[in-house]
Protein backbone atom coordinates (compact mmCIF):
# COMPACT_ATOMS: atom_id res chain seq x y z
CA UNK A 1 0.00 0.00 0.00
CA UNK A 2 1.77 3.50 -1.33
CA UNK A 3 1.38 5.97 1.42
CA UNK A 4 2.47 9.25 1.98
CA UNK A 5 3.41 11.85 4.18
CA UNK A 6 4.09 15.55 4.96
CA UNK A 7 6.15 17.03 7.56
CA UNK A 8 7.22 20.29 8.21
CA UNK A 9 6.44 23.59 10.14
CA UNK A 10 2.64 24.62 10.94
CA UNK A 11 4.08 28.14 11.30
CA UNK A 12 6.18 30.47 9.45
CA UNK A 13 6.91 33.85 8.88
CA UNK A 14 6.58 36.31 6.05
CA UNK A 15 8.93 36.57 3.92
CA UNK A 16 11.07 33.39 4.66
CA UNK A 17 10.95 30.12 3.16
CA UNK A 18 8.79 27.57 3.55
CA UNK A 19 10.33 23.74 3.37
CA UNK A 20 8.10 20.56 3.38
CA UNK A 21 9.16 17.21 2.95
CA UNK A 22 6.68 14.27 1.40
CA UNK A 23 7.92 10.53 2.24
CA UNK A 24 6.66 8.05 0.22
CA UNK A 25 6.46 4.84 1.40
CA UNK A 26 5.01 1.22 -0.42
CA UNK A 27 6.94 2.66 -3.82
CA UNK A 28 9.92 4.44 -4.98
CA UNK A 29 9.64 7.99 -6.03
CA UNK A 30 12.28 6.76 -9.09
CA UNK A 31 9.63 4.67 -9.74
CA UNK A 32 9.22 4.88 -13.87
CA UNK A 33 6.64 6.81 -15.50
CA UNK A 34 5.17 8.29 -11.99
CA UNK A 35 5.11 11.86 -10.70
CA UNK A 36 5.31 13.45 -7.45
CA UNK A 37 3.44 17.06 -7.40
CA UNK A 38 2.93 19.53 -4.11
CA UNK A 39 -0.71 20.81 -4.04
CA UNK A 40 -2.26 23.21 -1.95
CA UNK A 41 -5.92 24.37 -0.88
CA UNK A 42 -5.46 28.04 0.49
CA UNK A 43 -8.95 29.03 2.49
CA UNK A 44 -12.00 29.66 0.66
CA UNK A 45 -10.12 28.80 -2.40
CA UNK A 46 -9.78 25.55 -4.94
CA UNK A 47 -6.79 23.52 -5.11
CA UNK A 48 -3.86 24.53 -6.64
CA UNK A 49 -1.16 23.12 -8.47
CA UNK A 50 2.16 24.13 -7.63
CA UNK A 51 4.38 21.75 -9.03
CA UNK A 52 5.74 18.28 -9.50
CA UNK A 53 9.26 16.05 -9.69
CA UNK A 54 9.66 13.36 -12.11
CA UNK A 55 10.89 9.77 -11.53
CA UNK A 56 14.12 10.78 -13.25
CA UNK A 57 14.02 14.11 -10.99
CA UNK A 58 13.27 16.57 -13.48
CA UNK A 59 11.57 19.73 -11.33
CA UNK A 60 8.06 21.06 -12.97
CA UNK A 61 6.51 24.04 -12.15
CA UNK A 62 3.25 26.44 -12.54
CA UNK A 63 4.26 29.71 -13.76
CA UNK A 64 2.21 31.25 -11.35
CA UNK A 65 4.96 29.66 -8.13
CA UNK A 66 7.85 29.53 -10.66
CA UNK A 67 9.90 31.96 -9.43
CA UNK A 68 9.94 31.38 -6.01
CA UNK A 69 9.61 27.11 -5.62
CA UNK A 70 12.14 24.67 -6.10
CA UNK A 71 11.35 20.82 -5.60
CA UNK A 72 13.83 18.59 -5.41
CA UNK A 73 14.05 14.86 -3.24
CA UNK A 74 16.50 12.90 -1.56
CA UNK A 75 16.38 9.10 -3.30
CA UNK A 76 18.19 7.86 -0.04
CA UNK A 77 15.31 8.50 1.79
CA UNK A 78 12.44 8.24 -0.61
CA UNK A 79 11.43 11.43 0.03
CA UNK A 80 10.83 14.92 -1.89
CA UNK A 81 10.86 18.71 -1.10
CA UNK A 82 9.04 21.67 -1.35
CA UNK A 83 10.55 24.83 -0.65
CA UNK A 84 8.68 28.00 -1.03
CA UNK A 85 10.72 31.12 -0.75
CA UNK A 86 9.18 34.72 0.49
CA UNK A 87 5.96 33.84 2.01
CA UNK A 88 3.38 35.90 2.50
CA UNK A 89 -0.12 35.33 4.70
CA UNK A 90 -1.28 34.44 1.41
CA UNK A 91 0.61 31.27 1.24
CA UNK A 92 -1.51 30.02 4.00
CA UNK A 93 -2.60 26.82 3.15
CA UNK A 94 -3.06 22.74 3.67
CA UNK A 95 -0.16 21.37 1.68
CA UNK A 96 -0.58 18.39 -0.08
CA UNK A 97 1.94 15.85 -1.54
CA UNK A 98 0.55 13.47 -4.35
CA UNK A 99 1.65 10.31 -5.90
CA UNK A 100 0.41 10.50 -9.79
CA UNK A 101 -3.09 12.20 -9.49
CA UNK A 102 -4.37 9.65 -7.08
CA UNK A 103 -2.74 9.08 -4.49
CA UNK A 104 -2.51 11.91 -1.57
CA UNK A 105 -0.81 12.74 1.67
CA UNK A 106 -3.21 13.85 4.36
CA UNK A 107 -1.99 17.55 4.14
CA UNK A 108 -0.53 19.84 6.42
CA UNK A 109 -1.84 23.13 7.47
CA UNK A 110 0.88 25.81 7.24
CA UNK A 111 -0.14 29.27 8.13
CA UNK A 112 2.36 32.36 7.23
CA UNK A 113 2.05 34.85 10.22
CA UNK A 114 4.57 37.08 12.68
Amino acid sequence: QVQLQESGPGLVEPATTLSLTCTVSGDSITANSIYFSWVRRPPRKGLEWMGAISYSGVPYYDPSFKSRTSINRDTSKNQFSLHLASVTPEDTAVYYCVRGVSIWGQGTQVTVSS
